[in-house]
């Protein structure tokens, strides 16, 4: 628990250090403004997918794909990026801001621990639309040969890598700090994946409906018992980003006590009523279009896209399919 502590403090530095926390870099890439976030995801996917599958291939870790349950991805992948865009931050990514003194990623906290306990209550009626479970289909198991497999990932591998680069090329920033969160994250996962660590990729969404089941007596549940082990596991990785947040936002002389952003203000005005509640809103729809999905940006978008599974990637698709299409509606300028 004290390794998964610190490891958790590693991830919050990383996302603080170049910024992926803040709901206007986030909100930035929904107005198609700011690069930083899929700069930073292609790099870390791209750097962890040669990683991952070199350890996999050494026989030091093991790959942990998510069964491709095809209603649930979509659906899911459809409220969560949609729910993306009006809260401006991820499972993640909520933590550390929570731990600068973003007030919003407090009520957005708020609204997912409320979405994760609705997700176990109407799990028992909803679970047909879920369906169908084809299975853990990845890249793996469709390229059979290794001598097909690892030279495929090698080469996309360093295509997502030169992606990120050309994307920030493309955007011209002066800053490289994405290019140290990128790689860091991308080497982080895979020291996660390794057995002797943790047997286990970076996720988030669980600790949600894992606190929130918890808080409202709720663990007599059969979807408690599966999340349980995973959800324990993310609520001490998630509390180390929360501190690292803290802490380097101390020392940074940066933390403040903040409900309303830039972009926010600027597109959507400056009722704290309105705020709240959109947070709260945001945050409730995330957690429980995650937990549809089975993962969020980090649990299947990272770490998923590392293992070439075809649930993550086909989840990262309507993510950002619904993230950049209500992101202009919402944001629309008054």
């Amino acid at each position: 628990m004290l390794l998964t502590f610190f490891l958790g403090m590693v991830f919050g530095a990383l996302l603080l250090y170049a910024r992926l926390n803040r709901f206007d870099v986030i909100t930035g890439l929904a107005l198609r403004e700011d690069l930083t976030v899929a700069r930073v995801l292609s790099l870390a996917i791209g750097t962890g997918a040669i990683l991952v599958n070199a350890e996999v291939a050494l026989g030091v870790a093991s790959y942990h794909v998510k069964p491709l349950l095809l209603g649930g991805v979509i659906l899911g992948g459809i409220v969560f990026g949609m729910a993306m865009a009006i809260l401006g931050y991820c499972p993640g990514t909520l933590a550390v801001s929570a731990g600068e003194g973003s007030l919003d990623a407090v009520i957005g906290i708020a609204g997912g621990l409320t979405g994760g306990v609705f997700y176990t209550l109407v799990l028992p009626y909803i679970r047909p639309i879920l369906g169908p479970d084809l299975g853990k289909i990845s890249l793996r198991s469709a390229l059979k040969s290794n001598m097909v497999f690892f030279p495929v990932v090698l080469l996309l591998g360093l295509g997502l890598i030169l992606l990120s680069f050309f994307l920030d090329r493309l955007e011209g920033t002066k800053t490289k700090r994405w290019v140290i969160s990128g790689l860091g994250l991308g080497v982080l996962d895979a020291i996660l994946f390794l057995r002797p660590v943790s047997n286990r990729p970076i996720g988030a969404s669980t600790t949600y409906p894992y606190i929130g089941d918890l808080l409202s007596g709720l663990t007599g549940s059969g979807y408690f018992a599966r999340i349980k082990t995973p959800g324990a596991w993310e609520a001490v990785f998630l509390a180390g980003a929360l501190l690292a947040g803290f802490i380097l936002s101390l020392f940074k002389k940066e933390f403040r006590l903040i409900l309303i952003h830039e972009n926010w203000k600027k597109h959507r005005g400056i009722s704290k009523t309105g705020r709240a509640i959109w947070a709260f809103a945001g945050g409730f729809l995330l957690i429980f279009g995650a937990r549809m999905a089975g993962g969020c940006t980090s649990g299947h978008i990272l770490s998923g896209g590392m293992q070439f599974s075809a649930s993550s990637w086909i989840f990262a698709v309507f993510v950002f399919s619904a993230f950049l299409a209500l992101g202009p509606v919402f944001y629309r300028k008054r």
